[in-house]
């Protein structure tokens, strides 16, 4: 089955990490090995099953083949399967650092490995950086929902800020979370204009996510690519900081005067124009400036290129612009503009409108637990990672050598067709075998 061959071939020790992961149960009462546990949690999201209850109603029928499939998956002699509050109460022993951890051990071997070196730009990863909504409640949640106010009612926030690493063929990897999330003991009510009014931010998770990925990944190669948000001091400091490259949407309305010394310079600069006609008819005018400064409120001088693309298809034209410490030439704007700035969108696109709308559920409360929820969204990660490594990779594609999508019409089709062979059928001993899978090859395309 190709998914499980895909799982062992690309991480053949996932069971032995999932065994070095912390279990404070008490023994005499643990009943579901810690591997089972984590699998059926992973199943929910490879599944989307869209919520816990669904465990219980999609999978635990005895007549079926899950119980076998999972233990061979595992590698545990489980007799039974559990009960959705099984899991939730193993996770809230397990806690949400560990499930962070075991992302992290995916994603370097993913790493070592080569399996993403076709993504990179000029030797670098590039890793985009965004925050999105994920719990909303009516409610004051915790004493770290972010509050905002529509009107007359009070919304209850929780908001994450990922790195998404963007890799071949259209991928949006998760790396690294902070959640984006206020201070223990916040007043429910804060007085305005106090410093206990005011709320976590994006460039404030930022600053808490950035030596975390340092530490991460110390000697990898990474591009920082975001909106216009980050296009001012504080991120162009923590980049540089960290010896990483930036790409920067770049627009008048957040540096207003680098703006104009932009479009001077560039009609300056005739020379530094790049004309492309694509396959299609796509009309793409590049115009760059090298050298530019930037005095920000620290007073700090920042300097980076500025890079512009005119894009005109079928009549409308619309223009894309970047700030980035790459250095611009004939023969590398349009691989920084493509491959970092434009791809940035992936981790909208590819990335939370995926995990929104096609049943991931990402906004659903799986639990009401802070610590279990943040180790519900660890989980998601990383089955959102294993099932794009399937849809991309070449196993799917070599049963009707066609596309996964072509093959099954949609992503939700792939899921739904994983819960129906792990139901139905006695799924083949080698798909769980390692070392058969290390042996075979996985190519990642799109066709």
């Amino acid at each position: 089955m190709a998914a499980i061959r895909t799982i062992r071939h690309f991480w053949p020790d996932l069971n032995r990490w999932l065994d070095e992961l912390p279990d404070t149960r008490w023994g005499p009462l643990v009943v579901y090995h810690r591997r089972f546990l984590l699998w059926w949690g992973l199943l929910m999201f490879l599944m989307k099953l869209g919520s816990r209850r669904q465990l219980n109603f999609d999978l635990r029928d005895p007549s079926t083949q899950v119980l076998a499939n999972l233990n061979r998956l595992a590698g545990t002699s489980q007799e039974s399967l559990p009960v959705d509050g099984t899991l939730d109460h193993f996770l809230g022993h397990l806690g949400s650092a560990p499930p962070d951890r075991l992302r992290t051990q995916m994603i370097r071997h993913l790493i070592r490995m080569k399996a993403l070196d076709d993504a990179r730009l000029q030797g670098h990863f590039v890793v985009a950086v965004d925050g999105t909504g994920w719990m909303r409640f009516r409610e004051r949640h915790c004493d770290r929902c972010l509050t905002q106010k529509h009107g007359e009612t009070v919304l209850h926030l929780h908001m994450v800020l990922e790195a998404k690493l963007l890799g071949p063929f259209g991928m949006a990897l998760s790396i690294a979370t902070e959640f984006i999330e206020n201070e223990p003991g916040r007043p429910a009510e804060a007085i305005p204009d106090t410093p206990e009014a005011k709320q976590d931010c994006e460039l404030k998770a930022l600053e808490r996510l950035a030596p975390v990925l340092k530490a991460r990944f110390p000697q990898l190669l990474l591009c920082l690519s975001s909106d216009s948000l980050y296009a001012c001091g504080r991120a162009l400091t923590i980049a540089r900081a960290n010896g990483w490259r930036f790409l920067f949407t770049f627009k008048e309305g957040r540096l207003p005067e680098v703006w104009k010394e932009f479009e001077r310079l560039r009609d300056l600069s005739p020379a530094n124009t790049l004309r492309l006609t694509l396959p299609d008819g796509t009309l793409q005018v590049y115009r760059w400036v090298n050298g530019m400064s930037y005095e920000d409120s620290e007073r700090r001088v920042h300097t980076f290129n500025a890079l512009e693309c005119v894009e005109t298809v079928k009549g409308e034209t619309t223009r894309y612009a970047w700030v980035t410490d790459f250095p611009l030439e004939r023969n590398t704007v349009v691989a920084v503009a493509t491959k970092g700035g434009r791809a940035r969108s992936r981790i909208e696109n590819e990335g939370f409108n995926v995990q929104k709308n096609s049943d991931f559920n990402l906004e659903h409360p799986y639990s009401m637990n802070l610590e279990k929820l943040k180790a519900y969204y660890y989980l998601l990660q990383i089955a959102h990672l294993i099932l794009q490594l399937l849809e991309k990779g070449s196993l799917l594609r070599k049963v009707a050598g066609k596309s996964a999508v072509g093959l099954f019409g949609s992503l939700k089709n792939i899921a739904r067709r994983l819960l129906e062979a792990f139901r139905y059928i006695h799924l083949p001993e080698d798909a769980f075998d390692p070392a058969a899978a290390s042996s075979i090859q996985v190519r990642f395309n799109t066709s």
